[in-house]
């Protein structure tokens, strides 16, 4: 699996859209993860970097990270509204790690209260979710076409043109 530094160098276009998307979008995304009947959840969530890595942390006993404790599969889409998706759009899949690592969860708090105000510092994180991402895919519209690109851990980003 790859972490976000490791599948930016691999896939930088699609790293270039997901990031410019989750930034337009105050960091909103979409978080599909698996129930424990199966059946997919889709619940929107702040994914945030830190330190090179892609975190998925939010709020305790929540059942999307009941879900990821019980199956750590996951995608993440950035959040669209244009549904000419102008801006392009992209989404990673992969399986996420709980990192027990109380100073970097520390180094998180700090970082979260002096972007937005929240304050979690001194706090302890139940989960800590690093993406490990194994594949992602972006779209791009223009002149007449579609294009998809694709990437898959281990290889280089593919593109495919629809008109």
């Amino acid at each position: 699996m790859a972490l976000w530094t490791d599948f930016a160098a691999a896939a930088p276009h699609i790293a270039e859209v997901f990031t410019r998307r989750h930034s337009a979008t105050d960091n909103l995304c979409m978080l599909g993860t698996l129930r424990p009947d199966g059946y997919p959840r889709v619940s929107p969530m702040e994914p945030r970097f830190l330190e090179g890595d892609l975190w998925i942390v939010g709020m305790p006993d929540t059942a999307k990270f009941a879900d990821l404790r019980a199956d750590p599969r996951f995608t993440l889409h950035t959040a669209t509204v244009d549904t000419q998706v102008g801006e392009g759009d992209a989404k990673i899949w992969g399986r996420v790690e709980d990192v027990r690592d109380t100073a970097l969860h520390q180094r998180f708090a700090e970082a979260v209260f002096e972007e937005i105000g929240l304050d979690l510092r001194g706090q302890e994180f139940d989960q800590f979710l690093r993406a490990d991402i194994v594949g992602a895919a972006s779209i791009a519209v223009g002149d007449g076409h579609l294009d998809v690109t694709t990437w898959r851990e281990g290889g280089a980003e593919k593109v495919i043109r629809k008109h």
